[in-house]
């Protein structure tokens, strides 16, 4: 556990970028530091790293005081990501990946093999391995600065807005990417966003910070979103806090319709498109028993039909369901 105790930073032109914060972060989890440009989040995660130094208050990881460690020592033990994922631009992929076992002293032949089994863990090709950073796109370096993160095997990982700099659809799968690699090692992970959608999807445990360093509300994504502490967390939370909390409801038990004839469908039973008098429209998006509400009003609002399509595992269609059915789930 990384535990916050009355943290202050304040700078000698008197500006104060962390004030009095307080709070508990639990182990093997993710939390989420978010809030307006100004309100000290970037300060809070580089302070459990020491890169910079707290002026007051005291942070302790597993109730040892941060500051009873060497600062390189520490560093060594903690993985660092950061938006444009800083690699080294004249080491290739391989060897960003193992420059903190080199650093400890491992020997060639364990540092290259961890190094090729992260960067295939993070869902990269191995043929990219001997590429230079600027040999690849923005989601591929951000993947090895991933890699090169959990080379050493730290038990917590900082990510300074890793997934920003990057377009929709990769910073989708990056994400994406992130929650299934927990899923796998279990890391402390803080992660510092400005983007209140990354926080509520990857956070076990969001921390909304004001501007000047103070501590909003600490709570898990669903509280957040239920019972806002103040005006200034439900008005950046936002107007359609009750669409985000879609996402924590489950679409197991949706009723659904059977597959209507004019849903096109492959040999397979894969949706293709809606039938019309002149061809087939768009299908829209589709989705799972297992994802979230969420998911399927988007799938009936994209839809042109205003039908949402279900599928199972393999992608086979098996069922759908209108606005009407619901939302007789949402308000029963």
């Amino acid at each position: 556990m990384i535990e916050f105790e009355d943290v202050t930073k304040r700078y000698p032109d008197g500006t104060v970028a962390v004030d009095s914060l307080s709070l508990r972060i639990p182990s093997n989890e993710i939390t989420v530091f978010v809030g307006p440009s100004g309100c000290g989040k970037t300060t809070s995660l580089r302070m459990i790293n020491r890169t910079i130094e707290r002026t007051g208050g005291r942070i302790s990881i597993d109730g040892e005081d941060i500051n009873d460690k060497d600062p390189v020592t520490l560093r060594r033990g903690i993985g660092y990501v950061i938006q444009h994922a800083g690699l080294f631009p004249h080491k290739t992929v391989v060897d960003n990946v193992a420059t903190v076992p080199r650093l400890l002293g491992w020997d060639k032949k364990r540092t290259r093999g961890v190094a090729m089994e992260l960067l295939e863990r993070v869902g990269l090709d191995l043929k990219l391995a001997e590429r230079y950073p600027a040999q690849l796109s923005g989601g591929q370096q951000q993947r090895v600065g991933v890699a090169r993160a959990l080379a050493a095997d730290p038990l917590i990982m900082l990510m300074d807005e890793p997934f920003s700099a990057v377009d929709p659809i990769v910073r989708h799968q990056l994400q994406e990417e992130l929650l299934r690699l927990q899923r796998d090692i279990g890391k402390t992970i803080v992660f510092v966003t400005h983007d209140i959608d990354e926080a509520i999807k990857l956070g076990d445990n969001v921390a909304v910070l004001r501007v000047g360093g103070k501590l909003a509300q600490f709570a898990p994504p669903a509280e957040l979103l239920a019972d806002p502490a103040d005006e200034f967390v439900e008005s950046f939370i936002g107007q359609d806090r009750g669409y985000r909390a879609l996402t924590f409801i489950k679409a197991d038990d949706l009723p659904l319709a059977p597959v209507p004839p004019e849903l096109s469908l492959a040999d397979d039973g894969q949706p293709v498109g809606w039938k019309n008098g002149s061809g087939i429209d768009a299908l829209g998006a589709v989705f799972q028993r297992g994802d979230s509400l969420r998911a399927a009003m988007d799938a009936v609002l994209t839809s042109p039909t205003g039908q949402g399509v279900c599928v199972d595992e393999a992608g086979k269609a098996i069922g759908v369901i209108d606005y009407t059915a619901l939302a007789g789930v949402l308000r029963p």
